[in-house]
């Protein structure tokens, strides 16, 4: 079978630590079947001049193609309007990928898009190009957010539902899509999967002497993007709250983003009880998370956050918000506890809680065991193959 897989969220040579769990799935399934990665970029006229305020910038200097886990992977550039385009960007990229796809009919059997709006809405189109079907696989974020916005949601409704299969990370996103129009047969879920090498229980003192993180206290940890809507400011005042009642546990954060201001002048009061890591190679978040005692994720939208997987396999218990298919990975007090998104007194609670309990972390890992990447990568090509067949 040959796959072209059409997708925004993937790492390049400007954003290595990009999409981890994407890449890890695409290369898992490059090794079952004929994969090509075609990771857009955006790009406008001018583009190189505005690098200090555009994504678009910071990306014109990524070469045309490179090998990323074995993938070939080329790196179309799609045309799109800065902050005015939202509602055109399935036509500008559909068109912006046109040559590319046109080149390889004949060539492939089926398009994947790997994200809903617009790569989603593209390779429906594109895939009428190619003459193959399509498959779009949907995160969270891209049916949570994007599709409220009334110019996606339109095109979503057009497109979506034809596409030959629809492949939902959890059992909420596979609802939403529903309600899109797509019928409940064309519909599959494909949980994601975990490194179990890498995210398993591991030495909490060996890891916080690696880090060089103090022993002898409670570290709550948070690793994702900074932003508002991930809850990180929500987590500010939540931790605030928790470090004037228990003086004995500290906050970790690893990631970055348009947040992080906001996010350093809210813990500041809080001093070295509160430390900034920024971005971190994915190697070294495992050891992050054996270094914590529990893992949060207050995130006011998801789909099913790798990191709660990660977390857990880690034998980390989670203190998370109750949405999206968060509540399909916290299933009981072993693992965690759920809290409404945006209430900053019931997060603090829980945070303090999950700080100072004592578990077994090998009983949550076994409580929580996920599916490894290559068993999510074999059901993702299933539901390719069950589209070519069909």
């Amino acid at each position: 079978m040959r796959v072209l897989a059409i997708t925004q969220i993937f790492p390049n040579a400007a954003e290595p630590l990009s999409a981890p769990f994407n890449r890890r799935q695409l290369a898992e399934l490059g090794k079952m079947c004929q994969l090509e990665v075609a990771a857009t970029l955006p790009w406008f006229p001018g583009a190189a001049l505005a690098a200090r305020w555009s994504p678009a910038g910071r990306t014109t200097r990524v070469p045309r193609r490179e090998q990323i886990d074995g993938l070939p992977v080329v790196h179309p550039r799609a045309l799109y309007v800065p902050r005015v385009g939202r509602s055109l960007s399935a036509g500008l990229y559909a068109g912006s990928l046109a040559p590319l796809v046109a080149a390889r009919r004949g060539r492939i059997d089926v398009v994947l898009g790997t994200w809903a709006y617009p790569d989603g809405c593209a390779a429906v189109l594109l895939s009428r190009l190619a003459g193959v079907p399509a498959v779009v696989k949907l995160h969270g974020s891209d049916l949570n957010v994007i599709a409220r916005m009334p110019g996606p949601r339109v095109q979503l409704r057009a497109l979506l539902p034809r596409a030959a299969r629809v492949v939902a990370v959890s059992r909420a996103l596979a609802g939403e899509a529903e309600a899109l129009g797509v019928p409940a047969r064309n519909i599959r879920v494909v949980m994601n999967g975990v490194d179990r090498e890498r995210f398993r229980p591991g030495d909490r003192a060996a890891a916080r002497a690696e880090l060089g993180l103090p022993q002898g206290r409670r570290l709550l940890l948070y690793v994702g993007h900074l932003k508002q809507s991930k809850g990180v400011l929500d987590l500010a005042a939540a931790f605030a709250e928790v470090a004037a009642r228990a003086p004995e546990v500290d906050l970790a954060v690893v990631g970055d983003g348009e947040a992080r201001a906001p996010l350093e002048a809210a813990l500041a009061p809080l001093g070295a009880r509160a430390r900034l890591a920024g971005a971190r190679p994915h190697e070294e978040v495992a050891r992050w998370m054996a270094a914590a005692d529990a893992v949060t994720l207050p995130s006011w939208n998801e789909g099913t956050p790798n990191v709660i997987i990660e977390a857990l396999a880690s034998g980390r218990r989670v203190v998370a918000t109750a949405v999206g298919g968060v509540p399909d990975l916290v299933t009981g007090p072993l693992v965690g506890e759920l809290v409404p998104p945006r209430e900053v007194g019931a997060l603090a609670a829980a945070l303090e809680r999950a700080a100072l309990a004592d578990y077994a972390p090998d009983e949550v890992a076994a409580a929580a065991a996920r599916t490894s990447w290559g068993e999510s990568a074999a059901r993702l090509r299933a539901v390719l193959e069950e589209a070519v067949r069909g």
